[in-house]
């Protein structure tokens, strides 16, 4: 997702961390939901782009979706390491 300038990065990442709390069902603050955004577009554009070979940086839907997904996994695997502490 390279294409993206800050401000875009920063929407998406918003965005993306919205989405993925709301689907995950948890309750965090904006800037928890931009960090869990961002890191889940580093995820997601790296399995994105690792197992189909596409690029996220062309379209911001796209960019949205595989970093929602990204802040998904990202969710998922914190949750998993919260219940075994």
């Amino acid at each position: 997702m390279s294409g993206f300038g800050w401000i875009a990065w920063i929407v998406i990442g918003i965005i993306a961390g919205w989405l993925a709390e709301q689907i995950m069902g948890r309750n965090h603050g904006l800037l928890t939901n931009l960090i869990v955004g961002i890191v889940g577009a580093l995820i997601g554009g790296f399995l994105y782009n690792t197992l189909l070979g596409g690029d996220a940086s062309g379209s911001w839907i796209i960019g949205i979706i595989v970093a929602t997904l990204g802040a998904i996994i990202l969710l998922f695997l914190l949750g998993l390491v919260k219940r075994r502490a």
